[in-house]
């Protein structure tokens, strides 16, 4: 199967393997979680080929989507067995554009017992990233983070921001939590990186941030 299309293992761990989805942007990624099946986060255009190397390693679950940039084919994804999950600020702007979300989650809300989600508004008015709990800690970041010139993900800003204000507030809640690695919806795999220690890096950066 081509690389574009194909299921790129990126990190094993105990109870999960996180997968990339096929080479484009906004990043798929792909959670095989031992108990839940598989966990999308955004969605790759739907074809036979791309659910055919998904079911290759795990069964169709959820499809989580961090922001409406991510949202793309959702009545075929979920035909093909993924529910859709959205926070509840973005999903009005991902059904009027993109098709259904099953459920709308507030922050209180979990996927499971060690998956939960961490609102971020700012890139979109609802922007949420999704983390896994239990250690090592990974978490989903969307658009929120992305690539800095050393590779670790940060804050930076863009001219249609829906609001820096609401990235930076999001951002400091940030240095309270644990996690080893960490994700978005920018990936290069020559040059990004993810982790371990991802809480470390983009910690500093951040601090480098708020100083200046």
């Amino acid at each position: 199967m081509s690389g574009d299309l194909a299921a790129a293992l990126v990190l094993e761990l105990r109870d999960r393997r996180v997968y990339r989805i096929g080479r484009g942007t906004p990043a798929v990624w792909l959670i095989d979680d031992r108990a839940l099946g598989g966990v999308l986060v955004n969605a790759p255009a739907f074809s036979p080929e791309v659910l055919e190397a998904i079911r290759a390693v795990t069964r169709p679950a959820y499809l989580f989507l961090p922001s409406r940039r991510g949202a793309r084919d959702l009545d075929a994804w979920r035909a093909a067995g993924f529910e859709t999950i959205a926070f509840e600020a973005e999903a009005p702007a991902i059904r009027a554009t993109a098709g259904p979300v099953d459920f709308a989650v507030d922050r209180k809300q979990r996927l499971s017992r060690t998956i939960d989600f961490l609102p971020m508004a700012g890139v979109t008015e609802g922007s949420c990233a999704l983390r896994l709990k239990n250690l090592p800690g990974v978490i989903f970041f969307g658009p929120v983070l992305e690539p800095g010139r050393d590779g670790w993900p940060t804050l930076i800003a863009h001219p249609d921001d829906h609001s820096w204000e609401s990235r930076l507030f999001g951002a400091l809640g940030l240095k309270d939590l644990k996690f080893a690695y960490a994700f978005c919806d920018v990936f290069d795999a020559s040059s990004t990186r993810f982790g371990p220690d991802a809480d470390v890096e983009i910690g500093r950066q951040l601090e480098a941030l708020f100083d200046d």
